[in-house]
Formats: C-alpha cells, structure tokens, sequence
C-alpha cells in the first residue's frame, strides 16, 4: 500500500497536472506527465495507458521502463486485449496470466503483475491505464486499486472534455458524444442544454442556461459549420419548436475529424500535384534538351543530362509507389517472415541511399546483434523513409545517426536527427496519412506525408512497431522494434 507521504505526492502532482491544463496545454503532454508524477506514488515499476479504436488499442503515453512500449498497438483479436476489456472496471492481473505475446515480453523485463483501470465514457471504453509492478502482490491493496481507478477516470474526463484526445481520432470516445442539443428563446437564451451538449462544447449548464449560444446560430432549416476558439468545429442546425411561443431546437455535433480529414484531402492534392510537377518538369527539360542540341552537346553535358534525369526517374519512381501502396489497405506481396540478421541488411541499405543523403549517415550498430524476425528487403523501405525524414528536417550537413539494440523479445533501430525536432503533441499524428506539421503557406519542407504512415504500416505488418520521440538535445528520434528471430 502507498504511503501517505506517497499518496501525498500524488496530490501535489496532480495538482501540477491541473496547472498545465489551465495554463492551455492539453492531450498527450498532459497525460505523460500525469503518468510521471502518478508513478512513484503508487510504488509502480512504471505505468501506460492504452488508447482504443474499433480495430484494438495502441500504447500512447508510458512512464518508468514502460516506455519501450510506446506506439505498440494491442490488436482488438488480441487475447491479451480481450482479457483486459472484461471483467471489473479496475482489477488486478498476474503477467503470467495474460494470454499471447503480451505476458511473455512483460515478463522478460521481470514484470509480475499489473493493476489494469478502464477508462470509460457513457459505458465505452477510450482507454486503459496500466499500472506494472515488479512483485507478485498476491494480496490486492484497495487504496492503489482506487487511485489507480481514479487516474483512469481523470483521463476519461480529458477525453470526454476533447483536451487534445483521442489521439486517433476513430475511437470509441466519438460515438459516446451523442448530438448536442439546445433549445432558444426568442431572445437567443438558452433554456435547454442537454449533457451531449456540455460534452460536446466544454460548457456546463450552469454556464449555458439563460445565456446566448456560445456560437452563432444558423437561419432555421440552414445548416452552419463554425469553428471554436481550441481549434474543433461543430455543425450546427436548427428549426422552429411545434407549440406556442418562439422557440427554436438546436442541435450539433463535433466534425472536427470529418474536417481534418477533408482538409488532409485537400492538401494532399495539392502537395502531390507539386511533388509530381517538380521531377515531371526537371526531366521533360533535360529530355527536351538532348532532341533539339544532342549534336552541340559534349559528351560530358550529355552524361550529366542523362545522370539527373535517372535520379529524378528514381524518385518519380518512388513517389507513385508510396502514393499507389498508401491508397489501398490491401497488404503487398512481398517476402515472407524469416529470422534475418538485422545488422547486415542495415549496413547493405546505406550505400544505396540517395547522395545527398548517404554521406550524412553515421552507423553504430553492436557486434553481435541478434536476428529479428520479418522481410528483410522491407527494412530497406522503412530505413530510407526515416533517414529521408530525418534529412528533411535538419542542417544538410548536420549527421544522422543509426544506432541498433536489442532485449529479451525485440530487436531495434533508432534514427536520430538533430533537426527541429518534434512537438510532443504531434509523436502520433504524425504517422497519419498525408498529415503535415505545417500546411499551406506556411510549409517549409517538401513531400505528400506519406513516409511514416507507410513507415508504421510495414513495420506493423512484420508485428513490431515504430515511435518517434523528441531527442535530448535538440532533434527526433525514430524507433523501429521487431521481434526477434
């Protein structure tokens, strides 16, 4: 059982957490650090929490030596998912309990048990929070179930208050805010404002009733698509009451993905028209040149003209092979899974990287590495993506640097930039299709947003996983893990 200086310490880091949220910072900087400070009192090895989807779970935020896990998913036809979606809301669990791979990779980092909190809006799970112990623990304690089952509804509260979570935003979390709806008086007072309402905009009914809407209300009939202040947007539709007076029934709901995933749309059309123009343009030109003055050129211009226009071939090449596998969900013919000497196929893959960036590539790879377990000629894919990531967003003489690793269950690859590095925010919507951290005119760096969404999708067809996190120092770090062979 914590002690009470330990519970005490729970209290005043949560009370910093609830600082950050009123001071504006929300979502996934908010939960890490509500895991950091809830560890150490609840006497736990370290604690995760686990976001879920229709499709399963991921890991999303990790605390202690938990955040190896970070970016795992936990398939929904998992049996380990399965088992930690039934029972109690908040229970205890054995590691050696747990069904599938799950209890075998805890159990390598000499984890024994855990005590595992649904987070639950309106009987949906959003999530879970786990807390992972080093010992046996046969007898339950009830104050660390609790705490760790009010951790778990604070969450669901950041969830339910859309504080920058879902992090994915095809969770459970959005059918459990059902419509909101209003009802207005002549006068554009509220006079009803029901819970999905309070959700939906953060407003409590005690803030909303016998005041104006906190947004405009659309001609009756119409329908209004207005943004909030935090950046969501809500549609907005409204109509005359039946009955005596003039009233008026609003009702609208959160469509916040819906538009980011029409505004992804949107510039992905217009990044991948100019990422095809570029190369289109560059050969045309050369190609041209060689027709009309192939007999005033030396053999030299030549070379060269036919040189460039290979390079931008090759990269033609690839940029319709990365839009033609990112438009289909269909996994590719390739390989199969087989033990393969992960440091080998790393150092065979540098010299056949783009120019511009091979000489920037420092490798420092263990002797003795052992086998991970997938296709090899796929790490070549995923390693070229996240150096040419890496590249894109750092000094073009600054090093980029592949290191590997290895545990009881898993062999990795990190990729490490010294570049602008990566808001905390954003570690997970960035491997999301077409997805940019600056868009319009404000973008800096080419490219579709296409290389971590294909990266994650090869590397989590082999049952590994990748994360980015920012690097000490100034820059990001890219972890690729794959079983071991």
């Amino acid at each position: 059982m914590p002690e009470r200086t330990d519970l005490a310490a729970l209290v005043a880091g949560h009370t910093e957490v609830i600082e950050l949220i009123n001071s504006g910072d929300t979502g996934l900087p908010v939960l890490t650090r509500l895991l950091q400070v809830a560890r150490p009192a609840l006497g736990a090895d370290s604690l995760a929490f686990v976001e879920f989807a229709p499709t399963g779970g991921r890991v999303i935020a990790a605390s202690g030596s938990a955040e190896w896990a970070i970016g795992r998913p936990l398939p929904a036809t998992d049996p380990a998912t399965v088992c930690l979606l039934t029972g109690p809301r908040v229970r205890q669990v054995r590691v050696d309990h747990l069904p599938g791979s799950l209890a075998g990779e805890l159990a390598a980092r000499g984890l024994r048990r855990m005590v595992v909190a649904r987070s639950e809006i309106g009987g949906l799970t959003v999530g879970s929070l786990h807390a992972l112990y080093t010992d046996a623990g046969e007898a339950e304690d009830p104050t660390g179930h609790a705490v760790v089952g009010y951790l778990a509804a604070c969450v669901a509260h950041m969830y339910g208050d859309h504080s920058g979570l879902p992090v994915h935003g095809d969770g459970p979390v959005v059918a459990a805010l059902a419509d909101g709806l209003a009802v207005v008086d002549r006068d554009g007072h509220v006079r009803l404002w029901n819970p999905a309402a309070a959700q939906v905009t953060g407003c409590s009914p005690g803030e909303a009733l016998n005041r104006p809407l906190p947004f405009p209300l659309p001609p009756s009939g119409q329908v209004l698509d207005h943004r909030l202040p935090d950046g969501r947007w809500l549609r907005i539709t409204s109509g005359e009451l039946a009955g005596p007076g003039t009233l008026r029934v609003v009702t609208f709901r959160d469509i916040t993905d819906q538009h980011r995933r029409e505004s992804d749309r949107d510039l992905f059309v217009a990044v991948t028209s100019h990422e095809l123009r570029t190369p289109v343009t560059v050969i045309k030109g050369y190609a041209d040149t060689l027709t009309d003055h192939w007999e005033s050129l030396t053999e030299a211009d030549r070379r060269a003209a036919a040189r460039v226009i290979g390079q931008r071939a090759n990269e033609l090449a690839r940029l319709v092979d990365r839009l033609l596998t990112s438009a289909t969900d269909v996994r590719s013919d390739g390989d199969p899974a087989v033990p393969f000497d992960l440091g080998v196929a790393l150092r065979a893959i540098v010299p056949n990287l783009p120019a511009d960036l091979r000489h920037r590539v420092v490798l420092d790879l263990p002797p003795g590495l052992p086998k991970a377990f997938g296709e090899r000629r796929s790490i070549a894919t995923v390693l070229t993506e996240l150096v040419t990531n890496a590249g894109k967003y750092s000094p073009p003489d600054s090093p980029i640097e592949v290191t590997a690793d290895t545990n009881g269950q898993t062999v990795s690859f990190r990729v490490s930039d010294r570049g602008v590095g990566i808001r905390p925010e954003h570690v997970e919507r960035a491997f999301d299709r077409f997805w940019q951290g600056e868009s319009g005119d404000r973008r800096g760096y080419p490219g579709a947003g296409l290389g971590l969404y294909l990266v994650r999708r090869i590397v989590e067809q082999q049952n590994g996983w990748v994360s980015l996190r920012p690097r000490s120092g100034g820059g990001t770090v890219a972890e690729v893990r794959l079983p071991r062979g």
